[in-house]
């Protein structure tokens, strides 16, 4: 019998079924729809297992059909999902593109809600070289907000990179809006100040912490070694500290695509990122692999694109 190699990588967080229509049009006229497999940290794994590297996606499903069916198509995608729990007292979230106009979650109370330092404690990071987070997790629960704290310490002490993409995702937050704006801008700032690579939106940096451009960005978040500020269809800017302790600052403009749906190209982004990091490839290339990686969702409805999925 032949043992899988242990993954370099390892991603965590919720993945839920996601239902989109198969063509770009609204989904009260949709008729058609897939069902795929869509979280932020299993869609990096996901491309960086397309772009060749061995990742993992660690997480909880419901022990039902839905559960059964993502799981399945991560591993088809050449994701290991070895390390994914199943909880039959919990179910699969699921989440739905209505193309155009954002997406609707049914996530409340999930598998993955359950997720807890016990949980990433469990994880071997024995010859991992990247341990990826998301922001989407600290707003699932108190227990998933607490794993990630005992993440970032035991990374830490691993010899692995931690990456963290910051994914403010303003319904997962409760209470009052303004209330709710300032814990998420607190919590996700000090989350990404703990980690070596970071990546933020433009656009919910300014909505966050007020910053309007990348330079502001990185004097908010002076802590992590690399800095990854992406602005849309502008293009994205990496801080990378020096051997003198001061940045080397460059940018990469975007790709010119027509854009059916974003959902999902930041994680392809980082993906891109990630894996030319990982190959030892500069500062350009990895922004430029960041967006080649990213080109390949924004032009469907999927989080992932389905030419590269196996069937």
């Amino acid at each position: 019998m032949t043992t899988a190699p242990l993954p370099e990588i390892i991603a965590i967080g919720e993945t839920m079924v996601l239902v989109a229509p198969a063509l770009a049009e609204p989904l009260a006229e949709a008729l058609d729809f897939h069902l795929d497999a869509g979280g932020a940290e299993s869609n990096v794994a996901s491309h960086l297992a397309a772009l060749g590297h061995a990742a993992a996606w660690a997480g909880r499903v419901g022990d039902d059909a839905l559960g059964r069916r993502l799981v399945a198509q991560l591993a088809a995608r050449g994701v290991d999902t070895r390390y994914v729990e199943r909880d039959a007292e919990a179910p699969t979230g699921l989440y739905v593109k209505d193309p155009g106009n954002g997406v609707q979650y049914f996530r409340a109370g999930s598998a993955a809600s359950r997720m807890s330092p016990e949980f990433f404690g469990a994880l071997p990071l024995d010859g991992v070289r990247l341990v990826h987070l998301s922001g989407i997790t600290a707003a699932l629960s108190a227990s998933c907000d607490a794993m990630l704290d005992a993440a970032v310490e035991r990374v830490r002490s691993s010899g692995a990179l931690l990456s963290f993409d910051v994914n403010h995702r303003a319904v997962l937050w409760p209470g009052d809006p303004s209330d709710a704006l300032a814990a998420a801008a607190s919590r996700l700032r000090a989350l990404a100040a703990g980690t070596d690579v970071a990546f933020v939106g433009l656009d919910e940096a300014e909505r966050l912490w007020g910053t309007a451009t990348p330079a502001e960005v990185r004097a908010l978040l002076p802590e992590p070694e690399r800095l990854v500020v992406k602005d849309g269809d502008v293009g994205a800017t990496e801080f990378a500290r020096d051997a003198d302790g001061g940045d080397a600052v460059e940018h990469v403009a975007a790709h010119r695509v027509e854009v059916v749906e974003a959902v999902g190209a930041g994680d392809a982004f980082a993906a891109g990122y990630l894996g030319a990091l990982l190959d030892g490839r500069d500062s350009v290339e990895r922004l430029q692999a960041g967006h080649d990686r990213a080109v390949l969702v924004l032009g469907e409805t999927s989080d992932f694109p389905r030419e590269l999925s196996t069937p």
